[in-house]
């Protein structure tokens, strides 16, 4: 069965080019022109992966991101707009965002994407469901993550980011690497969104704790190990 994606764009012309690109590439595809339509669709429609825009009329597309993201917690989103900045990023991603693809953009590198999370969703579901160190501990069905029996709020993007350190525990992950795998991008060293995540996932996990779990490995990367002297 097909891939079933929404694009929520209301610029007619990008969302058939999309629509068509897709088409072509053997995936269900609807189009929602405003926010509202797209609340719409997304809440009452099973969708695989929704491709959303930021500026567009009636809700914009962080609003409508927090809103699909309450009802649809497993749906990919993709943010595709022309809204660029390491901040604009920060917010898409702590809205719910799976990825965030600046326009003008290649269609070629928009069907990666999408791949990606589609293959991400698939191999989720054969994943052990509990990830743990020490006294942290992530469930991957429920999204809870805890430690010391503390249930610790994570932002979608942030939950990603401690899986990926968790399932690579005791291992230097340099910034390529994890901005390869969980941000699905090539590393851009004109950008700090890494090093804002990291430290975003300290403050949660690691700030109220006398044990620190994520460390830095200087000019390498970032290691998530216990007992660090």
């Amino acid at each position: 069965m097909s891939a079933k994606i929404l694009i929520v764009e209301d610029e007619p012309k990008v969302a058939a080019f999309i629509k068509q690109g897709l088409e072509e590439n053997k995936y269900d595809v609807d189009i929602a022109f405003d926010g509202l339509i797209g609340k719409n669709k997304g809440l009452s429609n099973n969708y695989d992966i929704i491709i959303l825009d930021i500026n567009i009329p009636y809700i914009n597309g962080y609003e409508l991101c927090k809103e699909i993201r309450k009802s649809k917690p497993d749906v990919s989103i993709i943010m595709l707009t022309a809204l660029g900045t390491t901040d604009d990023k920060i917010i898409g991603f702590d809205a719910g965002a799976d990825d965030y693809v600046v326009k003008p953009f290649e269609f070629r590198e928009l069907l990666a994407r999408i791949k990606a999370q589609l293959k991400r969703t698939k191999s989720e579901s054969f994943t052990n469901n509990i990830l743990s160190i020490a006294d942290l501990e992530m469930n991957l069905d429920t999204k809870i993550v805890k430690r010391g029996g503390k249930i610790i709020e994570l932002t979608a993007k942030e939950f990603m980011l401690l899986e990926f350190l968790i399932r690579n525990k005791g291992r230097v992950l340099s910034r390529a690497t994890i901005a390869e795998k969980v941000w699905d991008i090539t590393f851009d060293t004109g950008t700090n969104v890494i090093d804002v995540y990291v430290t975003f996932l300290r403050k949660k996990i690691d700030k109220d704790f006398s044990s620190k779990l994520i460390h830095t490995s200087i000019g390498m990367g970032y290691i998530l190990k216990e007992n660090e002297e």
